[in-house]
């Protein structure tokens, strides 16, 4: 059955949601977006992937710095909607904006509630060292990200970067908001509440977070390069230079003392591998400031860091 919905969300991850329910054929009253944002050397105003995929497809657009205005309800309320689809929107909804449609709000969260409540799931469930994490549709309440769930899907980290491990979420959770909605429509699905044990908060990703700190294990390392991988990307210095790391190998050394945490131990035929302070980590893909990411084997063409040198 075709709903008449309103799509609340702003980066790519959200994207495949709202491509799926047009796709399926449901009405896309409004898109809610976060207000364009200067971008680049000219610092010219630029609208999110969410606010360019509809305008490519010819969907009114709305991007309020708030809702908790009288008339912002006003114009929600005015849409006459069956629902509200919530995918990475960035701001809160106010009682009167959740309670306005006719079935409800529903949010796809990139965790498996209500483990990594919050602002960066995906990252947090990478750097803590998650077997597995998942997507749901939860039908949303006052608190944060604590409504009853709908439907879920699993997924293993495993090696997987944040971006690479929110890319599949991202059409994990397209198929899965469709299906819910189907459902929920139906009288097919009854959400449930989530358990009150194993809350945990996924904080903002801060910047002061990326600087690697070599003292740290090979594994926490590992783990912080991965989870901050696209972004912000795990850092340190190198020949007074940032360099940032994109993927590692993490591995224990065997038979030697562990030289000091940040040091070159090997950096010939491609090698690039630095000590810590337990095991070594193999740096194997990095990006020097206003370069291309490139393999450890591609940097050492140009970047010479013979064994010896010490990252900070």
């Amino acid at each position: 059955m075709t709903l008449r919905l309103a799509f609340m969300g702003t980066p790519d991850f959200a994207v495949p949601t709202l491509a799926e329910l047009i796709a399926q054929g449901h009405d896309i009253a409004a898109v809610y977006s976060q207000p364009p944002r200067p971008k680049g050397r000219g610092m010219a105003l630029e609208p999110g992937p969410v606010h360019k995929f509809a305008l490519d497809h010819k969907l009114p657009v709305r991007t309020p710095l708030s809702l908790k205005g009288a008339d912002e309800q006003a114009g929600f309320a005015a849409l006459d909607l069956d629902g509200a689809i919530v995918v990475a929107y960035g701001l809160l909804l106010p009682k009167a904006i959740l309670d306005a449609p006719r079935l409800g709000c529903f949010n796809l969260h990139g965790s498996l509630l209500p483990r990594w409540r919050g602002a960066a799931p995906i990252q947090r469930a990478v750097m803590a060292g998650d077997a597995q994490t998942g997507v749901m549709v939860m039908r949303m309440e006052e608190g944060l990200d604590t409504g009853p769930v709908l439907m879920a899907e699993r997924v293993p980290v495993g090696r997987k970067t944040s971006g690479e491990l929110a890319a599949e979420l991202s059409g994990l959770g397209a198929d899965l908001m469709v299906r819910a909605l189907g459902a929920l429509e139906r009288g097919g699905v009854t959400p449930v509440p989530q358990s009150e044990a194993g809350v945990t908060y996924a904080k903002k990703i801060l910047k002061e977070e990326a600087r690697i700190d070599w003292t740290k294990s090979a594994w926490e390392i590992d783990r912080q390069i991965r989870g901050l991988s696209p972004w912000p990307g795990a850092w340190s210095e190198a020949n007074g230079e940032r360099l940032k790391v994109l993927y590692s190998t993490p591995g224990q050394m065997v038979g030697r003392t562990t030289e000091r945490s940040g040091q070159v131990l090997d950096s010939h035929e491609g090698n690039l591998v630095v000590a810590c302070g337990e095991g070594y980590i193999h740096l194997d893909r990095v990006q020097r400031a206003g370069a291309r990411a490139m393999s450890g084997r591609e940097l050492l063409k140009g970047f010479p860091l013979p064994p010896g040198t010490i990252l900070a």
